[in-house]
């Protein structure tokens, strides 16, 4: 076997560990929704493994990597886990939990814990990449890092001013349309759209085009599966005051609203 794989194995081992941590923290307090407070985590841990086995040491793109994916990770696991303490197992797991009784502790460990560790392993792969074939750094290297960077930023901005928006008690039941929301109605997922597309970039100065798997992984996700289509399934008709933001705000991409582009 050669070092290559021997990382990538790490990498994905590391992620189903600290999956399988996560399930039996779930199993004890009966909330599957752990695993969103250690997702950003689950990404990172392998880059970990990656840089034990393959050695970059010293090397200044995996270095710029490893800053803005620790960064990332620890902020989103912070907010996550800060925005869901004390509120129980979210709805969408319970649906799941639902639908896959009886016996859904058992079950989960395959439904979530260990998909969501083999899909954070696709995501992590710019860090395999990039830790495998180190090469001088390049112009594309500035633009995937500025891109990676934009996006951390623009993620934490709009996680913020959504917290203070709905800390105010004369806010509720409104609809966040300010800031960075006023634009998009996911500044969130659009950051870290761009988080992973940069660090994509960065990875492909060596050639290794085939981590374009963790971009299309994530984005794919944000916008297919647990992101923009699960949170706005039925949202309009819980709450009404969304419907018009809806038809005025861009989904995704950032843009002006569309009452201001028709004037």
């Amino acid at each position: 076997m050669s070092t290559f794989e021997q990382a990538a194995l790490l990498g994905f081992a590391v992620a189903l560990g600290v999956a399988l941590l996560t399930w039996v923290a779930s199993v004890v307090q009966h909330d599957v929704s752990l695993v969103d407070r250690i997702w950003s985590l689950l990404i990172a841990a392998p880059a970990v493994a990656y840089a034990w086995v393959l050695g970059p040491a010293g090397d200044p793109r995996f270095m710029v990597m490893a800053a803005v994916v620790a960064l990332w990770a620890v902020r989103l696991a912070a907010y996550v886990s800060w925005r869901n303490w004390g509120h129980g197992e979210d709805r969408r797991y319970q649906v799941i939990r639902a639908r896959n009784e009886p016996n859904f502790a058992f079950k989960s460990i395959y439904l979530v814990f260990v998909l969501q560790a083999v899909l954070a392993w696709l995501v992590s792969t710019p860090f395999l990449a990039a830790a495998a074939h180190p090469v001088p750094w390049g112009w594309l290297d500035g633009i995937g890092a500025a891109l990676a960077a934009f996006g951390v930023v623009f993620e934490a901005v709009g996680d913020q001013q959504l917290a203070a928006f709905k800390g105010e008690a004369a806010n509720t039941g409104k609809v966040m349309d300010r800031g960075v929301w006023r634009y998009t109605r996911h500044p969130n997922y659009f950051g870290e759209c761009c988080v992973w597309w940069g660090l994509f970039v960065m990875a492909s100065t060596a050639g290794d085009w085939w981590s374009l798997v963790s971009p299309l992984v994530m984005t794919g996700l944000l916008l297919k599966v647990s992101g923009v289509a699960l949170l706005e399934k039925d949202i309009g008709e819980r709450r009404p005051p969304y419907r018009d933001y809806v038809r005025r705000t861009n989904a995704f991409f950032p843009g002006p609203p569309k009452k201001e582009a028709a004037s």
